[in-house]
């Protein structure tokens, strides 16, 4: 054990993380107005700073709701917030009290951040690259292991073009392979929705990928598969806005471009803009191996054979092979099991399907749902088993969204550019939710993840206060603070529990080294800290 003196207090750094502070706190828009008079005049909370790194983290006022006494889970909300309006970009991993526990570093605009497992391990992933396009991104899929440190990134290959691949979903299956998506501009004949036989379509393409290899396993086309006729976009404006997309879906992917090239000024359908018949954005596997991709503008989910590309069967839109139970006439989109722009489908084991129904944009109801399916493959219905509606009934999400069915069967959902985040129980009664102030993730998600950084703790002295944080770490359960001339007299000065991210550890000798140790509830020493 090397000991460490103190040179003096670091008052520089808090000056720069209140200054940080106070500049997030400028840039978060005024949160939409609360019903009763003195919530409307109360000031937003401002963003988080600290003392032992120079990181802000949004503020995530939780309200906790009828069932939240009864969730004794540690899990962990992983979210990615990603507008410029916010006090951070990139990923943030908080407690169950919108405490954080892992901020990115990068800085950086990133879309579904999540946990899965990769060779028996879990990893975190996520999109990061450029949006080119509104709703679209060219990019990779970057893979974390439980330390922070990078150990695979994944893009596009065979007659793709290297960092193409999108950024709504990227699945690991259990072969060591993932399922990427990618939106190629292809030359199509449109005549069959009123455009030009010489038109041009962005296709929806899911390719597998060996992730060790790069190796293309198998690429799949929309354009080859589907009929072009049974989207629901349209080539000419509406509203201002071109194919189908919403304003709102500017945000679905964008980090970079807020307006895209013009795209929604003119009809769709040229070089320039290109229409966006399909929108692919979810493919999963389902039990069977087959693949299950969700179209947004066909408003539908296609089971695909995973070799041969063959659909076997379409859910929901024009050409359902089901009847979908509780819908209106013709199957209204957004009544009964018919959905609408919906995202992220997902099969069970016990047969039944979720989706996000963002139902909007265009709208065609007045809020958005998490929605559970039963699909009964020999009947050919779908039926509504379990609805999960916000505690705002206008909530009404544009683009984006998910929904993640825990182990313990509640229930996460992401409301996309409606900027909330919401469990439930199955049965669907509120566990907590909270809004993303000034900003929005593209999805939310709850894991059990357990990381211990490659990077040592922080730790900064300000007179005989040893303030320490250790970005990233999950089981760190209190702070011993050790002291001596050397490593042969040093002894424990105090022990304080971990009080949330950053926490305050005193007294520190004046004239003596010292070093902090995180312990998790064990009391084993994870990793040590030395001032700077």
């Amino acid at each position: 054990m090397t000991l460490h003196r103190s040179r003096g207090p670091r008052s520089s750094r808090r000056r720069r993380a209140a200054a940080a502070a106070a500049a997030g706190a400028l840039l978060l828009p005024l949160a939409a107005c609360a019903e009763d008079a003195t919530e409307k005049d109360a000031p937003e909370p401002a963003p988080r700073a600290f003392r032992t790194v120079d990181m802000t983290a949004p503020p995530l006022p939780v309200t906790d709701g009828p069932a939240a006494t009864a969730d004794d889970s540690d899990h962990l909300y992983v979210l990615a917030p990603k507008k410029e309006a916010e006090p951070h970009l990139g990923g943030l991993i908080v407690d169950a009290t919108g405490e954080p526990v892992w901020i990115d570093p990068a800085e950086r605009p990133t879309y579904d951040f999540r946990v899965q497992e990769y060779r028996g391990e879990p990893v975190l992933t996520y999109y990061a690259g450029d949006s080119d396009f509104v709703g679209h991104g060219t990019g990779d899929i970057h893979v974390l292991d439980t330390a922070y440190d990078e150990i695979a990134t994944v893009t596009t290959g065979g007659d793709l073009e290297p960092h193409r691949a999108d950024l709504h979903d990227s699945t690991i299956t259990p072969e060591g392979t993932m399922l990427l998506l990618s939106y190629p501009v292809v030359q199509h004949d449109l005549t069959a929705v009123g455009g030009d036989a010489d038109g041009y379509v962005f296709d929806g393409v899911v390719q597998e990928v060996d992730i060790a290899t790069g190796r293309v396993v198998h690429t799949w086309s929309a354009l080859d598969h589907v009929d072009l006729a049974d989207t629901y976009g349209t080539l000419e404006p509406a509203d201002g806005e071109g194919d189908g997309e919403s304003s709102a879906e500017t945000s679905d992917g964008e980090g970079s471009a807020e307006t895209g090239d013009g795209q929604d000024e003119a009809p769709a359908g040229t070089k320039e803009n290109p229409f966006d018949f399909f929108h692919v954005n979810s493919a999963t596997l389902t039990p069977d191996g087959d693949l299950l991709i969700s179209s947004r503008q066909h408003h539908a989910l296609y089971v695909v054979d995973r070799s041969s590309g063959e659909v076997r069967w379409t859910l929901g839109g024009k050409a359902s092979d089901f009847t979908m139970e509780g819908s209106g006439d013709d199957d209204e989109p957004g009544t009964g099991a018919q959905f609408a722009w919906q995202h992220d489908a997902q099969w069970h084991d016990d047969g039944t399907v979720t989706v996000f129904d963002n139902q909007g944009d265009p709208p065609v109801g007045t809020h958005s749902r998490g929605l559970r399916l039963d699909v009964d493959t020999e009947a050919m219905t779908a039926s509504v088993v379990q609805e999960w509606l916000p505690s705002d009934p206008d909530r009404l999400a544009g683009s984006q969204g998910n929904l993640q069915v825990l182990d313990n069967g509640n229930v996460v959902v992401g409301w996309g550019d409606a900027r909330w985040t919401s469990e439930y129980t199955g049965d669907g009664e509120l566990v907590r939710e909270f809004p993303l102030l000034g900003g929005e993730t593209y999805r939310a998600y709850r894991f059990d993840w357990h990381a211990t950084p490659s990077d040592p703790p922080a730790v900064v002295v300000d007179g005989d206060t040893a303030y320490v944080s250790w970005n990233g770490a999950t089981d760190v359960a209190s702070w011993r603070l050790v002291a001596g001339t050397d490593a042969g007299s040093a002894k424990e000065v105090a022990t304080v529990p971990r009080s949330g991210f950053e926490t305050a550890v005193s007294p520190v000798p004046e004239d003596a080294g010292y070093v902090l140790e995180a312990l998790d509830a064990d009391g084993t020493v994870l990793g040590t800290g030395t001032p700077e």
